[in-house]
C-alpha cells in the first residue's frame, strides 16, 4: 500500500500579489512583516471567503452563520440553557436575546421556562425547526464539500481543524512558585 501526501500550495493568490508587496519589508523599508506571513490577516481572509460561500449557499433560506450555529447547538443538545448556548458561541447576552427572538419569530426555535429556575430558559427546536434542520443539512453538506475541495481534501481539512483547535485551546496557566 503506497501512501500519498497532498501538497498544500501556501503561496498568496495572484490577485493579492501587489497588495502584499506593498507591505514587504524588503521593498519599502517598513518594520512590518509581509501580510502573506501574517496569521491574523490570512485567517480573516479565509473566514471572509468561507462566509461568502455560506451566504450564497443559504441565501434561499435566509439564514445567517450565527443563526445556523445556534440552531446546530440546539439540535445537538435540546434543552440547553440560553446562557450556555450564548457562552459556547461567545455571544453577549443582549445580542443572543435578539438572535433568539428572530429564530422564535420564524417559528424555528422556542424558549421554555426552566422547571426549577423559572428565570432561566431552555432552548428547543420547534417541529418546523426540526424540518428546517433537515432541509439545511443538504445545503450545509454542499457548502462544506466546496470548502474541503478548495483545501485539497479531507486530510487537509482535518489538519486545518487540528491547527485551529490549537489556537482556540484555553491557555495553560503556569502555577506561580510558592515562597
Amino acid at each position: 500500500m503506497t501512501m500519498t501526501h497532498t501538497t498544500v500550495d501556501i503561496s498568496p493568490p495572484t490577485t493579492d500579489k501587489e497588495y502584499i508587496e506593498a507591505f514587504d519589508t524588503d521593498t519599502n523599508g517598513s518594520c512590518l512583516p509581509p501580510l502573506a506571513t501574517a496569521i491574523g490577516y490570512k485567517l480573516r481572509r479565509a473566514q471572509l471567503a468561507v462566509f461568502q460561500d455560506f451566504q450564497k449557499s443559504f441565501a434561499s433560506v435566509k439564514l445567517r452563520p450565527t443563526e445556523f450555529a445556534v440552531l446546530s447547538l440546539i439540535a445537538a443538545n435540546p434543552g440547553q440553557k440560553q446562557t450556555e448556548v450564548a457562552e459556547q458561541l461567545g455571544i453577549k447576552r443582549a445580542n443572543f436575546v435578539a438572535l433568539m427572538d428572530c429564530l422564535e419569530n420564524r417559528g424555528l426555535a422556542e424558549r421554555r421556562k426552566g422547571d426549577i429556575d423559572r428565570r432561566s430558559h431552555s432552548l428547543h427546536l420547534t417541529e418546523k425547526g426540526a424540518d428546517f434542520i433537515t432541509e439545511i443539512s443538504k445545503l450545509w453538506a454542499q457548502h462544506e464539500k466546496r470548502i474541503i475541495d478548495k483545501l485539497g481534501g479531507e486530510d487537509n481539512r482535518n489538519a486545518l481543524i487540528a491547527l485551529l483547535d490549537r489556537l482556540l485551546a484555553p491557555k495553560k496557566r503556569t502555577p506561580l512558585p510558592r515562597r
